[in-house]
């Protein structure tokens, strides 16, 4: 790939994931300061969950058989931006929410279209993409730095206001013109018929026959129902704490991320399939009982070892779910298979989770003041339950446990 096709395609990835950052990372204490209760934070958040869930639908009858990827991308981009920033300058609840889940049905498709232009552009997928999907992830940072460095509110915590939305909204109506610039991306399955099995990756259901795939893909499904919990409500929390800057703070996740993918291929050599899952569930139930033991003086150092620990939590349990996935599945329904696991975990899971998260915010809600404590002890518990029930029926197969 030529300098310049690595640009245009790192700039891309860059203001994708900075869209996605700068917006939704801070959206539950927006929504708290407008006097939201946690049941509808979490239905806020839901959204995100039911455009994924509808993602595939568009995707495969659409933009694979009928437009260029970059043309869509452009669209939904420009659409989404405008929706945002129109959101943005709403008051009341159920305006928000529809409004919200309008965005979000523009926002997810373009997660699988960045990656379509992407891979359209490289010979050699395998060493290139890494390199240009790691901008996705500084994006992100970037965005939660600008937040609390960059954007000024006189006289309120920035990451109450309506700011770092128009922020995404802005962001992406940029990225929807620059998406018309990039490199044709024809329609890869034109003149196709859909099949809804394909579309929703149904075809890998097959593989659920295997004990042990039935097992990881009903532990990934449970596991995504406490994650919910962190990306609703950790923004709230470390701000109703009173803890400085936390959208930069909670960037760091990201900065593990980083980190903690390059030295995966040295733990997967050591520890295998089973035991880098285990590892990955195992800093959830870590993770979130550091938030809850740091809620009572609102320990620093604890809260911040929680927000690092993303990198475990996310690469050793979701990039090694992914990697599991490509060696358990044939190679005609791989492609179904990761988009299976893909509906499964950030539709299904997190939308039950979202929908669960805020009705225990609220149920540990007395007097208008949360019970931060008892809050983060459920999704600890529920995690160390999927856990247990993972670390004892998984078996491990030979020809999956190396890397």
């Amino acid at each position: 790939m030529d300098t310049k096709r690595y640009a245009q395609l790192s700039a891309m990835m860059f203001l994708q994931f900075f869209v996605w950052g700068a917006w939704f990372v801070t959206l539950g204490t927006y929504l708290a300061g407008l006097g939201f209760s946690g049941a509808e934070i979490g239905t806020a958040y839901l959204t995100n969950n039911i455009g994924a869930i509808i993602s595939p639908f568009f995707i495969g009858l659409v933009a694979d058989r009928y437009f260029n990827a970059e043309k869509v991308m452009a669209a939904l981009h420009l659409l989404g931006g405008a929706v945002l920033f129109y959101v943005s300058d709403l008051a009341t609840t159920s305006a928000i929410i529809i409004g919200l889940l309008v965005y979000n049905a523009c926002y997810m498709p373009t997660l699988a279209l960045v990656n379509s232009v992407a891979f359209n552009q490289m010979a050699e997928p395998d060493a290139e993409f890494p390199r240009v999907r790691v901008w996705g992830t500084l994006g992100w940072i970037v965005a939660g730095l600008a937040i609390t460095y960059g954007l000024t509110s006189t006289g309120s915590n920035v990451e109450a206001t309506d700011l770092p939305m128009k922020m995404a909204a802005a962001a992406s109506i940029l990225l929807g013109l620059m998406s018309l610039t990039l490199p044709a991306t024809p329609p890869g399955k034109a003149g196709q018929k859909a099949s809804l099995g394909e579309i929703l990756g149904l075809d890998a259901l097959a593989l659920l026959k295997d004990r042990s795939f039935a097992i990881f893909a009903a532990s990934s499904l449970l596991i995504s129902i406490p994650l919910a919990f962190y990306y609703a409500f950790t923004n709230l929390y470390l701000n109703e704490l009173g803890i400085e800057g936390v959208a930069a703070k909670m960037s760091l996740g990201q900065v593990s991320e980083v980190g903690f993918m390059v030295l995966m291929p040295f733990f997967f050599r050591r520890l295998g399939v089973k035991w880098m899952l285990f590892a990955g569930m195992l800093a959830w139930v870590v993770r979130y009982g550091f938030f809850a033991t740091a809620a009572t003086d609102a320990t620093v150092g604890l809260l911040l070892a929680g927000i690092l620990l993303h990198g475990v939590c996310y690469d050793f349990f979701f990039v090694t779910g992914q990697i599991y996935v490509d060696r358990k599945a044939d190679k005609k329904i791989r492609a179904s298979a990761q988009g299976f696991i893909t509906l499964i975990t950030y539709g299904v899971g997190l939308a039950i989770g979202s929908s669960i998260a805020g009705q225990v915010v609220d149920h540990f809600t007395v007097d208008g003041a949360r019970e931060w404590a008892a809050i983060w002890w459920v999704p600890a518990g529920f995690a160390a339950i999927v856990l247990a029930l993972f670390t004892l029926l998984f078996r491990e197969e030979k020809d999956t446990a190396g890397a």
